[in-house]
């Protein structure tokens, strides 16, 4: 059975970057049959409307804890403070991948630990920062695809050339792609570099 990816999210408003990376996350998640919801969304919270087109976007006002409210026990925390590392079997024992937004923050705020609070299952996907689009990426090979954790082809804090005299250092890990560049959400290159002037923060 294909599994269920919820980002349960934590802000009152949704920044450009989260805007891109949910759509990413909608798209990948249709084309592999998989589900996507983001969950605990403000009912006064207007999507954006190209977020709010994207094929395999389900927008849910209820929180994770209502909308699995039976099946508790099926649901995984992705928790960058879990013991234990997700592994190819996990797919067999939960359909739920929750995951709290934003996960990219620099430096962790540990925004998860209002999940954790929660009691559900935790699993780590190893000890490096990720941006949701990517921890989500990750879970995705691991329980769906049957790629161990350690077998992805990562790309760590790679830099992004912004122009001819400036470069940014993104700090973050990101999975490559067939040409070794880390897979980013469409636009978020552009993004980064129209907004270069600005903290990571503030595009988030």
């Amino acid at each position: 059975m294909a599994p269920t990816f919820v980002v349960e999210h934590l802000d009152p408003e949704l920044g450009p970057w989260s805007t891109l990376e949910y759509a990413c996350i909608a798209r990948e998640s249709h084309a592999r049959g998989a589900r996507f919801l983001l969950s605990s969304v403000p009912a006064e919270l207007k999507m954006p409307a190209d977020l709010a087109a994207t094929q395999g976007l389900e927008v849910e006002q209820r929180s994770v804890e209502e909308i699995f409210a039976d099946r508790k026990d099926k649901v995984c925390l992705l928790d960058p403070s879990a013991k234990t590392e997700l592994n190819p079997q996990d797919g067999e024992t939960f359909d739920v991948f929750l995951f709290g937004g934003i996960l990219g923050d620099d430096p962790p705020r540990d925004r998860t630990s209002e999940l954790r609070k929660k009691g559900y299952v935790g699993r780590r996907l190893g000890p490096k920062q990720m941006t949701t689009d990517t921890a989500v990426r990750v879970t995705r090979m691991v329980v769906h695809e049957k790629v161990p954790l350690e077998e992805i082809p990562y790309l760590d804090y790679p830099e992004l050339l912004i122009n001819d005299h400036e470069r940014t250092e993104m700090p973050f890990r990101y999975v490559k792609d067939a040409d070794g560049k880390p897979i980013m959400p469409d636009g978020m290159v552009d993004l980064i570099k129209n907004d270069a002037d600005k903290s990571l923060d503030d595009l988030m």
